[in-house]
């Protein structure tokens, strides 16, 4: 087996070709994913920031939300930025009542916590597990996470401004999200954090 791992970004919404160029400069085999098909040759999945119920319903039309479902029960990992840690959450305030999720993370998010996208601003995140000091985050109409179950860890909170201590990234196990997008800043620490985190899973 190669050391490769492969890694799927769901393709149906959002920031999807700059998932792939930060996975692949992170040491990992990146492809969009869009039918059950090309989810069946991935190892992991990364589900972008756009707008979750966008991504929802495209999610049942491309017959792609059993799948997903069967393979993170299974422990495939998983992970979301923005609105793909909405996807993941258990709970979602604010959200559409037609909005489904993947309900991985047990944990409660808020949607368009921070704002509008008026209100999109950068802060710096210490992440636990990154080494290399504060990550330069991103926040576009983001979510936070209001509350996590015993199983999940709090990687990453807010450490200054209005919004200070609150929780913006987390993982349960082989599932990870942040309320930011690492995607857009050229830093590819937490994608390589997250291929070394498929690597051990494999």
């Amino acid at each position: 087996m190669s050391d490769t791992p492969v890694i799927g970004v769901l393709a149906l919404q959002g920031d999807v070709r700059e998932h792939v160029t930060a996975l692949a400069g992170a040491g990992a085999d990146a492809r969009p994913v869009r039918r059950p098909a090309e989810l069946d040759a991935v190892d992991a999945l990364v589900i972008p920031g756009g707008e979750s119920t966008t991504i929802s319903k495209l999610a049942d039309i491309f017959e792609l939300r059993e799948p997903i479902d069967k393979r993170i029960a299974g422990g495939m990992p998983v992970y979301g930025s923005c609105a793909g840690m909405i996807m993941l959450a258990t709970e979602v305030l604010d959200g559409r009542p037609d909005q489904r999720g993947f309900a991985g993370i047990e944990m409660t998010v808020r949607r368009n916590a921070f704002g509008r996208q008026v209100d999109s601003f950068e802060a710096p995140v210490d992440v636990a597990g990154v080494e290399g000091g504060p990550f330069h985050a991103v926040f576009i109409r983001a979510p936070w996470v209001e509350r996590v179950g015993a199983g999940v860890q709090v990687l990453g909170t807010v450490t200054e401004g209005p919004s200070a201590g609150r929780i913006v990234a987390v993982r349960q196990g082989n599932l990870l999200a942040t309320s930011f997008h690492p995607e857009l800043t050229g830093d590819t620490r937490v994608h390589a954090y997250f291929v070394d985190l498929v690597r051990t899973a494999r």
